[in-house]
């Protein structure tokens, strides 16, 4: 349906310039080592385009503090009951102007028990999110986007919007003994998107998922601007789990900063 808003004239131009400059290094099938499938993203090319350009009206601010080369972590708040904010900041980082990346995203464990949708996630540069994965990216020298809120940021309720919840500490911890810069990235629009009236504790246990959302079942065209932070570098000392965590509160104060400065942007258009 949406592919429909493009003519295939407009759908073909924007097709290949987006694939000329897409940064992945696939093999000769079109697949990468993690699952990513150039023919995937192929497919979904326009759909994006509309979603960025049209529907969420995505501003960037920053594009030139994501590095050009080399592994770094590029690290957001999570909001918005779907992950739209890791579709929308995944498209931002490949069209950069400055330093055009392709983000493998970290996406939660429970996600390989969803039939259809994993095997799309991972297609489309997604991985279970757990430390072999990451060490292995970093490795090679990838950037790794990461929502260190999880679960707990994304379904988080309407009431609670704009309020950062607790952060992970594994992303730091790597960032530390990989010596791989911190992006830090503030997302607002995203809150807006759908409306959650709360948590439905029963159905949470019984299927034993990470949230069981109440929800407006309606994706609102809400504006979005994405505020990307200036490269954080930390020591790699990690004898100590309590400097550990001061190093993540130091993450997650500017990543609120960047979050409340895009959200004051975002309400004076």
């Amino acid at each position: 349906m949406l592919e429909k808003l493009f003519s295939r004239k407009q759908n073909d131009e924007s097709t290949q310039q987006f694939l000329a400059r897409f940064p992945n290094a696939v093999g000769q099938f079109g697949y990468d080592a993690w699952g990513f499938n150039a023919k995937v993203i192929e497919q979904y090319i326009s759909i994006g385009k509309f979603l960025y350009e049209k529907y969420f009206r995505v501003e960037v601010i920053g594009w030139e503090n994501v590095p050009k080369t080399g592994r770094c972590f590029i690290i957001a708040n999570h909001s918005g009951q779907l992950p739209m904010d890791a579709v929308l900041l995944g498209y931002a980082l490949v069209i950069n102007p400055v330093a055009p990346r392709a983000a493998k995203g970290m996406f939660e464990r429970f996600i390989p028990t969803v039939p259809f949708f994993s095997m799309w996630a991972t297609q489309v540069g997604g991985a279970v999110g757990d430390t072999e994965n990451c060490e292995k990216m970093l490795r090679n020298e990838e950037a790794v986007m990461v929502f260190p809120e999880g679960a707990r940021g994304i379904s988080k309720p309407s009431s609670k919007k704009y309020q950062l919840q607790s952060f992970g500490t594994g992303f730091l911890h790597l960032a530390k003994k990989h010596q791989a810069p911190i992006i830090p990235v503030g997302i607002a629009g995203c809150e807006e998107m759908m409306y959650n009236f709360g948590n439905v504790d029963f159905i949470q246990k019984l299927f034993k998922w990470p949230a069981a959302p109440l929800l407006v079942p309606v994706m609102f065209p809400s504006k979005v601007v994405i505020n990307i932070g200036k490269p954080m570098m930390f020591d790699s000392n990690i004898s100590r789990e309590m400097d550990l965590q001061d190093d993540v509160d130091v993450v997650k104060k500017e990543i609120q900063r960047l979050m409340k400065e895009a959200l004051d942007i975002r309400n004076s258009k």
